[in-house]
């Protein structure tokens, strides 16, 4: 009764609003009733569904998937193609207007045409989506169009080839160009290009992208990364929808922002006189969860209402046992009648993604979030652990017991310090008020050492903090700039520092042996091209030195250049790396990391050869700017 009045309630303010114009009321006197079975208890009314043909992909991107792939559900436990239809047919009657196929990816699958053409046949039923990879869409899209498809997504997170090979573990990218220029050739208005956006792998590409529909028909979707089962999901790696139009408002100021209907999850942008446009899809920071008209089923035959919830009911059980069209829909009806206001807070998915958004809590510039989002953050951990704090004895401070025993995190005057202990401390101050001024004041991630050890070395001196007792501890040396004046190792304070140009090259060296260096100079790896994925981890390495190196700062590299050379001699590729910033700080760390990591990658890539890999000379070739003068190595 309660979820009758519900519906109503939308029902009759819908009505008054519609009534109030001559359009409204003329939709009012032709409308076909909207299914009670597809309008959920909120009043949200889902004409549009989802349907995943395949569990299976021909890529294995890194934000998707792992790199083994997932363990997929038999084909005999699958949906068929009649089934697909059947379903289809049943939701289309109750007022689904539009399908989207979806995968995996829905183009590996080989009867994907003759579902289109079915589908198409379907009374009713205005849009046929599909979105792909890419991959094959050149060579389907003709037979696809001419079935019935009307719109086409295409996902395609960056426009470098290296890169792409990186982020997708497979080749492939000049494929999906061939494709998305195949969609124009063809007539599609819009074509959408779907883009992850990935902190560290391709927020540096969102100018280019936007420069992409200067001369095409494109409507490239900047999508905010979120989680999914196998893909790491890290808080970190979320570009904000915010930080993104900041980011493109200072190359376009002119940038116009455009309407959008009320359903749409998209909030859609042009710059003036390009063809195409732009739009974000703000998931993770602004739900659309109030305007959801959205249902999906999995290949498996499981109905979900929701992406992010995990109720599941499955339609093809029913549909095999027998069940009759009634039946179904009152299943249906049911499902979405459960449906939630709204998705789980991505930030509280679940108690790792907390713990490390605590450890490491961005400024809100940076990140476009409130303080009042980071109170409600450290809020919800603190009151979902309450149960299990325990009281240290001797300092009467709350811990709580970690998952990793060489990690302890101090939340402190609004500062978030690491301790190498087994617990998380929550320590009250009343001096901390824990604002948005502390957050940018603050961005600190101090580290000390604990000197509670099972052994001292010869001459040295210990605490033991379990013990009645404190031994004292040696002064820091006046060339350690990273140690206080107890020798605990801290972040250095750059901010009394006079900005300067700063430039640092560091450099590696990877001998691979006789043959794969053959391989790598040939370029047959089965990894792919070795040089060219190295020279791209470099620069994400440059770029995430801050995460990787607990006492460096985040510095905003102005430049960074990797390369990569073959010295036969040696039979060796010799790593260059260079990096530059304007700022308070050096970069020595941030190119000792880039050649680093490509030297690891390239170690990775070969390995499947050999094991008699070596890596050496990584070192500092030079360095420009700040106090202690400039640096080169003879």
């Amino acid at each position: 009764m309660r979820i009758a009045i519900q519906i109503f309630s939308s029902f009759l303010f819908s009505f008054q609003e519609l009534e109030s114009s001559g359009r409204g009321r003329f939709l009012l006197e032709h409308a076909a009733p909207f299914s009670a079975f597809l309008t959920d208890s909120f009043g949200r009314q889902h004409n549009y569904l989802r349907i995943s043909l395949t569990e299976k992909c021909n890529l294995r991107c890194q934000y998707c998937m792992p790199e083994e792939g997932v363990q997929l559900t038999p084909k005999s436990e699958l949906l068929t193609a009649q089934e697909i239809i059947t379903l289809a047919r049943l939701f289309v009657k109750e007022g689904v207007e539009k399908i989207r196929l979806t995968g995996g990816e829905p183009l590996i699958r080989p009867d994907v045409v003759d579902i289109v053409g079915q589908l198409n046949k379907l009374e009713g039923l205005k849009t046929i989506a599909i979105t792909t990879n890419g991959i094959n869409l050149a060579r389907l899209l003709p037979r696809l169009k001419e079935a019935g498809v009307n719109a086409v997504n295409i996902s395609l997170d960056t426009l470098v080839p290296a890169k792409y090979e990186f982020i997708v573990r497979r080749k492939g990218f000049h494929k999906v160009m061939e494709g998305i220029h195949k969609a124009t050739e063809l007539g599609y208005r819009p074509v959408k290009v779907n883009c992850v956006v990935m902190r560290g792998f391709n927020e540096d590409e969102l100018l280019g992208f936007v420069e992409f529909t200067k001369d095409l028909p494109l409507d490239v979707r900047f999508i905010e990364y979120m989680p999914f089962d196998g893909n790491k999901w890290n808080f970190k790696k979320m570009v904000s929808y915010k930080e993104m139009l900041d980011t493109i408002k200072q190359r376009w100021p002119e940038l116009e922002k455009l309407p959008c209907e009320t359903s749409s999850t998209a909030k859609s942008y042009k710059v003036p006189h390009f063809q195409g446009q732009i739009s974000f899809i703000t998931s993770m920071s602004e739900h659309f969860c109030g305007s959801c008209n959205r249902l999906r089923i999995t290949a498996d035959g499981n109905l979900k209402v929701c992406l992010f919830g995990s109720s599941e009911v499955s339609l093809r059980d029913h549909l095999r046992s027998g069940a009759s069209q009634e039946e179904l829909v009152e299943i249906i009806g049911a499902a979405v009648g459960r449906k939630k206001k709204q998705h789980a807070e991505p930030a509280l998915l679940s108690f790792p993604l907390r713990q490390d958004a605590l450890q490491h809590p961005p400024n809100s510039k940076q990140w476009g979030h409130t303080s009042s989002h980071w109170l409600t953050l450290r809020a919800s951990l603190s009151k979902q652990m309450g149960k299990a704090l325990m009281k240290n004895k001797l300092s009467g401070q709350f811990i709580l017991p970690v998952s990793h025993p060489e990690q302890q995190c101090y939340i402190r005057t609004g500062i978030l310090q690491t301790q190498l202990r087994g617990f998380c401390v929550f320590q009250e101050d009343p001096s901390s008020t824990f604002d948005t001024k502390c957050l940018e004041a603050s961005p600190v991630v101090q580290v000390s050492v604990d000197c509670q050890l099972k052994e001292a070395s010869p001459g040295s001196e210990f605490c033991t903090r379990d013990s009645a007792s404190c031994s004292e501890v040696p002064r820091a040396s006046d060339n350690l700039t990273h140690t206080d004046e107890e020798g605990r190792a801290t972040m250095v304070d750059v901010g009394g520092k006079p900005d300067s140009r700063r430039r640092a090259v560091a450099g590696a060296v990877v001998r691979l042996g006789e043959k794969a260096f053959g391989m790598v100079r040939q370029n047959q790896m089965k990894k792919g091209d070795v040089l060219a994925v190295a020279q791209i981890a470099g620069i994400q390495g440059a770029k995430l030195t801050s995460q990787l190196i607990p006492l460096c700062h985040n510095i905003p590299l102005s430049h960074v250049e990797v390369s990569l050379s073959l010295d036969e001699a040696r039979c060796a590729v010799v790593i260059h790396c260079s990096c530059q910033t304007w700022g308070k700080t050096g970069v020595e760390m941030e190119a000792l990391t880039a050649a680093s990591l490509a030297a690891l990658t390239v170690y990775d890539m070969c390995k499947a050869v050999t094991h008699d890999i070596v890596i050496e000379e990584v070192k500092l070739l030079s360095k420009t700017g700040g106090q202690r003068g400039d640096f080169s190595r003879a």
